[in-house]
């Protein structure tokens, strides 16, 4: 019988330790990578410090320390790529580190590195103590040896597990009663006149005309959403809806979705008012626009799942689908951009689930709020 034997010495026993803290206290991941020995990534995209690294490999000279910060340069440049991320900074924590080496050398603007060798070290690090204050009092354990590996592991596996529990509450396929809802209304908008030869009347009397909205027919800006000017039209708004609907929806949950979708059609109406007052515009393309305002800003905070997707789909559409508007006649990509703004604000306001902290959502609450006054004072008195 083959027996496995844990090495419970000073620097693996401070790693788990530490292990445990960024994991279990900071909400940061594993990060997988091949050809990563005797090292751990973690990820946390929320924190300052997006990348933490623990580093039990021994360095003992110059040459291996500046290849260690041009090897982690390398790798954070495909993380920040695959992530969306602006800036990744990076915190390199060295465990075995020779007294030879001199970290301030090869210094470089995103990446922090702090040497320790025992809990004592963590205490006396300023650096460390001024971004993780709690950090020295969360290493003290009353478990010792093999019985400290096991709370450890067992720690990190519930946090885990919880984690994989949220994003599968996230993730999973749930009906989308309110895209449903909102397509049927719109077909029965325009099929129910179109069989009594009443069309040209709903288009007359329900889209959104700036002059007719200006005098007190507010609820043009509304119900203009609903209305489309031909069976074209009205398909290829639909089919959008059915595809983005039916994803965000079952991301954010119903009312959320209900929400982000009339606020970005009222916005996406109230610029088209400011920017052509007498043209007369209809379709549901504008509130479809804020629907991938607000996927671009859900995507933003899940972008470990749907980085690639944000990347590879969900931009290029929105980009090509602006400069559509630009390009072809008869388009109002003035209800587009208000509703893409609309929709990404509002998102902002109702928060993502598990991500959002109360002080965003009421920021984007408070900056939904000045857009849409903003909107109906331009679109209204002037």
């Amino acid at each position: 019988m083959q027996e496995h034997i844990i090495d419970m010495n000073e620097k693996n026993t401070l790693a788990m330790k530490l292990l445990h803290y960024f994991i279990t206290e900071k909400g940061y991941t594993p990060i997988i990578l091949q050809g990563a020995e005797d090292e751990i990534w973690l990820e946390n995209l929320d924190e300052d410090y997006k990348v933490v690294r623990l580093v039990m490999r021994y360095i003992h000279n110059d040459e291996q320390y500046k290849f260690d910060i041009f090897k982690t340069n390398r790798i954070l440049r495909k993380i920040k790529k695959k992530t969306l991320s602006f800036k990744l900074n990076a915190l390199s924590i060295f465990l075995d580190l020779g007294g030879a080496v001199n970290l301030d050398e090869f210094k470089t603007n995103n990446i922090t590195v702090v040497e320790v060798h025992e809990d004592s070290d963590i205490k006396k690090n300023k650096l460390l103590k001024s971004i993780f204050p709690d950090l020295s009092r969360k290493l003290k354990f009353s478990e010792e040896g093999i019985e400290l590996f096991v709370k450890v592991t067992n720690d990190i596996n519930n946090h885990n597990m919880k984690d994989q529990e949220k994003v599968e509450d996230v993730f999973s396929p749930k009906k989308p009663i309110i895209t449903y809802a909102l397509i049927i209304i719109n077909l029965l908008v325009y099929f129910i006149p179109m069989l009594l030869g009443n069309s040209d009347i709903v288009i007359s009397y329900l889209g959104s005309y700036g002059l007719s909205v200006k005098m007190g027919e507010y609820y043009r800006l509304l119900t203009a959403v609903f209305v489309h000017a031909n069976i074209a039209h009205l398909l290829f708004n639909m089919y959008a809806l059915w595809i983005i609907g039916m994803q965000l929806e079952s991301f954010i949950g119903k009312w959320r979705f209900l929400v982000v979708y009339l606020f970005s059609a009222l916005c996406g109406s109230l610029l088209s008012v400011v920017v052509t007052p007498d043209a007369l515009s209809v379709g549901a393309s504008g509130a479809i626009f804020g629907l991938l305002g607000a996927l671009l800003y859900f995507g933003y905070h899940y972008r470990i799942y749907l980085g690639t997707v944000i990347k590879s789909q969900i931009i290029p559409l929105i980009v090509i689908n602006l400069l559509l508007g630009f390009m072809v006649p008869g388009i109002d990509n003035a209800a587009h951009i208000g509703g893409l703004i609309g929709g990404a604000l509002m998102m902002i306001g109702v928060g993502v689930k598990y991500k959002s902290s109360t002080f965003e959502k009421v920021n984007g609450l408070i900056v939904s709020l000045i857009f849409f006054g903003f909107l109906v004072y331009m679109a209204l008195f002037l």
